[in-house]
């Protein structure tokens, strides 16, 4: 049996006594009636008791990143044999971007996609009902079912444009850059055709494409009478270009962001309040979603204002994803009070991950 601490709320988030979160979620994790076949299996590989051993969120730096292993894990042995009924519902089983090589699987709960959508809901407040344009990767990407679901909750419907991310890092990373100009283009094209014709308030898309948007004058222009409030994801945005498109091209439109990774099963927040220096600050919701940033060298963590790499944690009963090194670089900063690990600002990829030359692309 479950604890209800474990129940995922976005009214609780932070706000739980962290101490008996990790304990009822070593407990879930590594018991034979709840756990899932995989970590059932890999606590015997491990140097630690989870049950006894990992009783703080500081212990759960004595986990390995296991994401690597998700490249070729059967989907089934994910699944925690404690889900029953409509936590068992599944919403997808989605993959990494295969930046660094073959793809990792996870599989998405519906109960927790809600919970994450209904974490971000006050971004989209009074602005429903609105029609949606997700300019966003499909088929095994998280993000496109994401912006089918925010596009359900905004009460209109939804028009989409589908891109293929792998194809055009491959372009990218084979030297063929005219022709992955070529098929971002003809991405835009497929936008021009939407916003030109049809009523949209809402735009999801990443930073790249949200450029070559601006770049002609019609759809900016159609931006700007039309589209209500512009959510980007899936690829870096800088200080620079932030500033640019809220003050200059789309003045007076909320231009919110999230950050997050399918190998965390969720995303953080663009917080409201806005730091001195301009720069986007990312929260988390903790305890089911943690971040923490380190050195690159030696893994220690950083201190508050100082710039590392980002780990990332998934701690809820769907699942458990601890320390999982991303391809990120940020700068670490203070959490919100009562949560778990840090906020991050000024999110920019490294150059290579994993001996792997880091290629973002539009997503």
């Amino acid at each position: 049996m479950r604890s209800a601490v474990l129940d995922p709320c976005a009214t609780s988030a932070g706000v739980v006594d962290p101490d008996e979160y990790i304990a009822a979620l070593m407990s879930w994790h590594f018991s034979p009636e709840t756990g899932s076949p995989y970590w059932l299996r890999r606590a015997r590989e491990l140097d630690f008791d989870p049950l006894t051993d990992v009783r703080t969120y500081a212990d759960i730096a004595r986990f390995p990143n296991v994401v690597d292993e998700f490249r070729d894990i059967p989907v089934e042995d994910l699944i925690p044999r404690g889900l029953h009924g409509r936590d068992r519902e599944i919403a997808g089983v989605f993959e990494s971007g295969g930046t660094t090589g073959a793809p990792k699987r996870f599989v998405m709960f519906d109960a927790w996609m809600e919970f994450a959508l209904s974490w971000d809901e006050h971004h989209y407040a009074g602005i429903t009902p609105v029609n949606t344009l997700a300019v966003a990767p499909s088929g095994p990407h998280m993000f496109g079912e994401f912006a089918t679901r925010r596009a359900a909750r905004q009460g209109g419907v939804k028009f989409t444009v589908d891109l293929d991310p792998r194809w055009i890092k491959r372009l990218i990373a084979r030297g063929e850059s005219a022709e992955a100009d070529r098929y971002a283009e003809h991405l835009i094209d497929q936008v021009a055709d939407i916003l030109t014709t049809q009523s949209v308030g809402l735009l999801i898309t990443t930073p790249p494409l949200l450029e070559r948007i601006a770049q002609r004058p019609e759809l900016a222009d159609a931006i700007r009478a039309k589209v209500r409030f512009i959510c980007w994801s899936g690829a870096h945005m800088d200080a620079d270009s932030r500033e640019i498109f809220r003050q200059e091209i789309f003045p007076g439109i909320p231009l919110k962001g999230l950050y997050g990774s399918t190998t965390i099963l969720g995303m953080s927040r663009e917080r409201d309040t806005e730091r001195p220096d301009g720069l986007a600050l990312f929260d988390p919701p903790s305890p089911y979603i943690t971040f923490d940033v380190v050195d690159p060298d030696t893994r220690e963590p950083v201190a508050v204002g100082e710039r590392g790499q980002v780990v990332m944690n998934h701690l809820t009963r769907f699942a458990l994803l601890p320390n999982n090194l991303e391809r990120d670089l940020a700068t670490k900063a203070e959490s919100l009070p009562g949560t778990l690990g840090c906020a991050v600002a000024d999110v920019g990829p490294v150059a290579s991950f994993a001996d792997t030359d880091v290629i973002e692309g539009v997503y």
